[in-house]
C-alpha cells in the first residue's frame, strides 16, 4: 500500500461506509445457554434481551419482579449479570442465533409478564460520528418484535438514546410495527434520568405497551425535581463519601460516613465493602491536564462531552467509552478520572453491585446501562396494571 492511500483509509475511520469496530468481547459462537432450577410464584417474570451487565433487570427487581432470563451479545456484561441476579438464567449470544423456543424452555411453561430490550443504541447516538439511517445497529428492533410475536408478553418496554428522534422516521415506524407484533397499543416518550434520583443528565426514549389497557406515561411517579420535596441529586450528594484516590490508586474501605440520602441508600447492602474503586492508570501529561481544568468545564477542547465533573452539579451522560481505554469525565477535586464504582454511582447502580471484567470493559457496561432508579420508576407503573 503506498503511503497515499494508507492515510486515506485513516482518515476514514469517521467515513459513515465504514463499519463501526466490534467489542473483541462479543460472542459470535453458539449461544451459551445457563439455566435456573425455578422462578419464585408469587412475582411478575421479566425476559430482558440485550440486558447488559443488568440495569433495567435491577430496577425492575427494586420495583418488585422477578428477572427470569437475561440475554446478551457481551462476555463481561454476561458475567456482571450472572454474578448480581445468580436466580436468573442467562443467554450468552448474537440475538439473531437465539431463537424465542430456547426462551421458552428456560421459563417451563411460564408466562412472561414483561419482555424489555434496550436495543444497542450506539447507531442513533449524538456522540456516534458516524450517525447515519441505514446502521446495521439500528434494525436490531426488529429482532427484539420477533422475540414479542413467539412470546407473547402481557406488557413490552423497549430503551433507546433520545437521538432515535432525529434519524428518519424510526419512532413513529416502531410503535405501529410494536403495537402489531404485541397486539397492544405502544406509545413512547422522553424521560429524563434525574426526575428519578440519578445524579446524570441522561435522558432515554421508552416505548411501552401493554395488553388490554393504554398505558399512562404520566403513572411513571417522578420522585426529584424543582417542585418536589426532594432535589435533583448532584455529583457530591452521589460520589462524596468516597475515598480520595491518586492515579492508579485502589481503595476496598470506605473512610467517610454517608452524608446524603442517596449515599445511605447506595451503600446500604454493601457490609461496608467497597467494590471497583480503583483509579484509572493515566499518563503524567493526563494528570496534568485534568489538574489544570476547572470543575464543570471540558478537559479536551475537541470533544465537549469530556468534562471535569463538579461537585454542585448533574453528571453529564456517561457513555460508554468504545472500546479504547479512554475515560470520559475527570474527578471534581482529585486529578484523575473516575472509578468504576464512581460511574456506577452517578448510574444509580448501589454500591453492592460489582461490575466484572476489567477497567475498559466495565465502562463499557456501565455507559450502556439504563439507570436502575429510571427502572425502577417504570416497573412500578407498570406493576399497577399487571
Amino acid at each position: 500500500m503506498n503511503h497515499h492511500s494508507k492515510k486515506n483509509t485513516r482518515n476514514s475511520v469517521w467515513e459513515k461506509t465504514v463499519k463501526v469496530e466490534k467489542n473483541s468481547s462479543y460472542w459470535n459462537e453458539e449461544p451459551i445457554i445457563q439455566p435456573v432450577e425455578n422462578f419464585p410464584k408469587n412475582k411478575p417474570l421479566i425476559v430482558e434481551l440485550f440486558c447488559g451487565c443488568g440495569g433495567t433487570s435491577l430496577g425492575f427487581e427494586m420495583a418488585g419482579f422477578h428477572i427470569a432470563v437475561g440475554c446478551d451479545i457481551h462476555q463481561p456484561s454476561i458475567n456482571t449479570f450472572q454474578f448480581n441476579h445468580p436466580k436468573s438464567a442467562t443467554i450468552l449470544g448474537d440475538i439473531k442465533k437465539v431463537t424465542p423456543q430456547q426462551i421458552q424452555t428456560l421459563l417451563n411453561g411460564r408466562t412472561v409478564d414483561v419482555l424489555i430490550g434496550g436495543v444497542p443504541c450506539q447507531g442513533f447516538s449524538i456522540n456516534n460520528r458516524k450517525r447515519h439511517e441505514e446502521d446495521d445497529r439500528n434494525l436490531l428492533y426488529k429482532e427484539f418484535i420477533r422475540f414479542v410475536k413467539k412470546i407473547k408478553p402481557k406488557a413490552i418496554v423497549l430503551e433507546n438514546v433520545t437521538g432515535m428522534k432525529s434519524v428518519g422516521d424510526f419512532v413513529p415506524t416502531i410503535e405501529k410495527e410494536l403495537s402489531k407484533a404485541g397486539k397492544m397499543e405502544v406509545k413512547s416518550k422522553i424521560l429524563f434520568a434525574p426526575d428519578y434520583g440519578v445524579p446524570q443528565k441522561r435522558q432515554r426514549l421508552f416505548f411501552i405497551g401493554i395488553k388490554d389497557a393504554s398505558f399512562d406515561f404520566l403513572k411513571i411517579k417522578k420522585t426529584h425535581g424543582e417542585d418536589l420535596p426532594k432535589k435533583y441529586v448532584s455529583i457530591k450528594d452521589a460520589i462524596g463519601d468516597l475515598p480520595i484516590l491518586k492515579s492508579n490508586q485502589e481503595k476496598s474501605k470506605y473512610s467517610k460516613v454517608p452524608f446524603s440520602d442517596y449515599q445511605k441508600w447506595a451503600r446500604k447492602k454493601s457490609k461496608d465493602k467497597l467494590l471497583n474503586h480503583q483509579a484509572p492508570n493515566h499518563p503524567t501529561a493526563t494528570i496534568t491536564k485534568i489538574k489544570n481544568t476547572t470543575p464543570g468545564q471540558p478537559m479536551y477542547p475537541r470533544f465537549k462531552q469530556r468534562i471535569r465533573l463538579a461537585w454542585n452539579d448533574l453528571s453529564p451522560t456517561q457513555v460508554s467509552g468504545g472500546i479504547r481505554p479512554q475515560f470520559q469525565l475527570g474527578h471534581p477535586s482529585d486529578a484523575r478520572g473516575l472509578t468504576i464504582r464512581e460511574r456506577c454511582r452517578i448510574q444509580s447502580f448501589p454500591d453492592h453491585f460489582e461490575i466484572k471484567g476489567g477497567i475498559v470493559q466495565a465502562r463499557v457496561q456501565t455507559g450502556n446501562a439504563v439507570p436502575p432508579l429510571m427502572a425502577k420508576a417504570i416497573g412500578l407503573a407498570l406493576k399497577k396494571y399487571l
